[in-house]
């Protein structure tokens, strides 16, 4: 089904007790607009609207569903909705905190708490055009914090599977964000009345392009393996349904071994491999590689000047010489 182009809600619009300001990001999927509630505070809010099964016309504040469309509408709303039921329970600092959600315009809405920065592939895109890359101590201390965050999501029962530089947040500290988690994020199967996950190229492990094995915490390491890639890379990975054909990531992976520690290289190796028992086992073994990861360059080994050696042998001689009572320019090398 073709994606239509929703109209987001007019700015200054006062809906259950905040003001719309404007939007700030949309997509296949959703819009998020930066709001204030009551009291002043910057909000950002998240509304439920698939472009594959709705169309919101300018001047119009619900969306307009056909019957074909309106099953699976409703079953991604409800995903949605008991997303944001779930992740209100999170309060974790590297965790999207969601502060309200609620129904307006036949729809679903979900409100979080505004942050200022940007996205990690802000970050990326901004070294790219530098000339430049990001560092090994860089990936470490952004990606120790998203698997903390990330261990705690699971910890509530619920998966990302949408992992990627676009929805890892940088606050002005650096602190690192997990956003636009992936739960309730679907689209429609051939058609069927059915809803299937929707994924990114380049950065879905490949049980999420075909069904060769059930999702679980695996699936989430690919992401965040494929995300560490493009921090190194530049790049996304090969994405998994190229792989199957031809797998070029060996390669890849050894054109990045003299920028990067070994031991980096290898643990984002280990959690892009295609069969889910060659990854980590755990997003806390992770973590520990990350945690013990040395990144940084060991001291430089200055080579000796030319007849230094040499020098220092006749010294040598000379010594022991002197303690034999000796004259030191007859000693024999």
């Amino acid at each position: 089904m073709a994606a239509q182009n929703n109209v987001p809600l007019p700015d200054g619009l006062e809906l259950a007790g905040y003001r719309i300001v404007k939007k700030i990001a949309s997509g296949g999927f959703s819009i998020v607009y930066l709001a204030y509630d009551g009291e002043g505070n910057a909000v950002a809010i998240k509304e439920y609207l698939p472009s594959a099964l709705a169309l919101r016309q300018e001047g119009e504040l619900a969306p307009v569903v056909s019957p074909a469309n309106l099953p699976v509408f409703r079953l991604g709303l409800k995903c949605f909705f008991e997303e944001g039921r779930a992740l209100a329970k999170i309060a974790h600092p590297n965790v999207v905190r969601v502060l309200n959600f609620f129904r307006a315009h036949d729809t679903v809405y979900m409100v979080m708490a505004y942050e200022s920065g940007h996205t990690l592939q802000d970050q990326i895109s901004r070294q790219r055009a530098k000339g430049g890359q990001i560092g090994p101590a860089f990936i470490r201390q952004v990606f120790i914090q998203v698997l903390k965050g990330l261990r705690e999501v699971h910890a509530n029962g619920l998966l990302h599977l949408d992992l990627k530089p676009a929805n890892i947040y940088l606050r002005g500290d650096g602190t690192p964000l997990l956003l636009d988690f992936g739960a309730a994020r679907r689209t429609i199967d051939s058609g069927a009345l059915t809803l299937t996950p929707m994924y990114t190229p380049g950065f879905a492990a490949p049980e999420l392009t075909i069904k060769t094995s059930p999702l679980g915490p695996w699936t989430d390491a690919y992401g965040i393996g494929a995300a560490m890639y493009a921090c190194m890379a530049g790049a996304p990975p090969q994405p998994a349904e190229e792989r199957r054909k031809a797998d070029r990531m060996e390669h890849r992976f050894a054109e990045l071994a003299g920028r990067y520690p070994a031991e980096l290289v290898a643990l984002v190796r280990r959690a892009l491999a295609s069969d889910p028992l060659d990854r980590p086992q755990s997003l806390f073994e992770m973590q520990k590689a990350l945690q013990a990861l040395e990144t940084e360059p060991p001291p430089p080994v200055f080579p000796a000047p030319a007849g230094t050696f040499a020098r220092l042998r006749t010294l040598a001689r000379r010594l022991r010489a002197r303690r034999r009572g000796e004259p030191a320019d007859t000693v024999q090398g």
